[in-house]
């Protein structure tokens, strides 16, 4: 195991466990709560062709029954410690995340044990799962905006990583209890594993017993640990839906996360969305009316970056927003103001020293370096990164973004066309 000192009361370890665990662990004796994030390296990408949706099926009824426990009483396990605790699936990994007292650690741990390891996958529980994603989909015709981000994701990142974590109507009725089982037993073993964890813990205790209770869980070699694979193609697609409202979605090619230039990147989102005084805000919803919402993010599947503008407003306003949001991102290039890029990256600054108190921000940020980078980076390095960005950077990373290369997506009454 190695260990990476920080002070006298502040440690991080990071090592590549026996059994093919990687573990990282910021122990912060000062904190008074425990935050763990377990990462199995299976996602929507790791989709069978003809059964989309299977990883977030086999993810939401992992709980659902174990070896030593029936649902209710995986919960009522997880309760009685009063554990807070999700599980999530993405396109490249599924996580775990818990938050409970540091007495209650190696508690946890069994009970993730059973989860991860031992699950039964019943098949009324399937079932149930199964149905539930059926209401998913059908409810999803409800919200304009999800139909939206739907159509946004499988556009921009393609068939395989653009799919819909729920999978389709037509993929669920071939999803089987077996199916299911067979997915967890391919994908489910130790090499995909990473796990995080911080605050007031035994880090040598935490690791003697991750390496104790996965030993012998399947493959050890590392696995799921490639770049996201996808091909940013320009398009552009509309979906017909009677709405008041149109919305409008904008992708285009982003930073990774280990890009020199993420810092500025960030910074320049920060300029155009950080809140009330972002441009967007200001220029396209405050000074003109056009819309009833605005925003600007990005989002990095491994090793890749994608841009994302996104806005609701009236049909007739459709394309007049449109070309608004490009506009405010040309000018970023040509008026960038030094007050603009303090705020930003003084606001980015605080956000992250912010978050930086809470335990289960410090474990989310630890579980995220590994999944991106393979290694801890930690804060300081970011925020150094922050604190380095210039006026003269957002500028010229403004001035060479893509902006001829989109994919434009609108659901609503009207599909907008370069001439209106």
């Amino acid at each position: 195991m190695t260990t990476r000192q920080r002070s006298l009361t502040d440690e991080c370890v990071h090592t590549a466990l026996d059994n093919g665990v990687e573990l990282a662990i910021d122990v912060l004796p000062q904190r008074d709560t425990v935050a763990m994030c377990f990462r199995m390296l299976v996602g929507v990408a790791n989709d069978p062709s003809d059964l989309p949706g299977i990883s977030t099926a086999v993810e939401r009824t992992l709980s659902k029954g174990t070896r030593r426990y029936d649902g209710r009483g995986f919960a009522d396990a997880m309760d009685r410690l009063g554990a807070q605790w999700a599980s999530v699936s993405g396109r490249q990994s599924m996580l775990v995340r818990v938050l409970c007292l540091p007495e209650f650690v190696s508690e946890i741990v069994e009970l993730i044990t059973e989860m991860l390891r031992y699950p039964t996958l019943p098949d009324e529980a399937c079932g149930v799962t199964i149905e539930l994603a059926r209401q998913e989909l059908r409810h999803m015709e409800d919200e304009p905006f999800e139909l939206l981000r739907t159509l946004v994701e499988e556009t921009t990142l393609g068939p395989v990583f653009g799919r819909n974590p729920t999978g389709t109507l037509e993929s669920l009725e071939r999803i089987t209890p077996q199916a299911m089982r067979d997915h967890w037993q391919r994908f489910y073993h130790a090499g995909r594993l990473q796990v995080a964890a911080a605050g007031p813990v035994d880090a040598g205790a935490l690791a003697q017993q991750i390496e104790k209770r996965f030993s012998g869980f399947g493959a050890s070699a590392h696995a799921g640990r490639g770049p996201a694979d996808f091909e940013f193609k320009p398009a552009r697609r509309h979906r017909h839906k009677e709405l008041e409202q149109q919305y409008i979605g904008i992708t285009l090619p982003g930073l990774p996360r280990g890009h020199e230039q993420y810092a500025v990147e960030q910074v320049l989102l920060g300029v155009l969305a950080g809140g009330m005084s972002g441009r967007l805000f200001t220029e396209v919803r405050e000074k003109q009316g056009l819309v009833y919402w605005v925003g600007a993010w990005h989002e990095q599947p491994r090793a890749r970056g994608i841009l994302h503008l996104g806005a609701s407003t009236t049909p007739e306003r459709c394309h007049t927003t449109y070309e608004t949001l490009l506009r405010e991102m040309r000018r970023v290039g040509e008026d960038l103001t030094e007050q603009e890029v303090v705020r930003a990256r003084d606001g980015l600054i605080a956000q992250f020293q912010t978050e930086d108190d809470l335990t289960r921000a410090r474990t989310s940020d630890l579980s995220g370096d590994l999944f991106h980078f393979g290694h801890p980076v930690g804060q300081e390095a970011k925020l150094d990164a922050l604190r380095r960005v210039t006026t003269e950077h957002v500028t010229s990373y403004a001035r060479s973004l893509p902006l001829d290369q989109l994919c434009v997506l609108t659901v609503g009454p009207r599909e907008m066309s370069d001439h209106q």
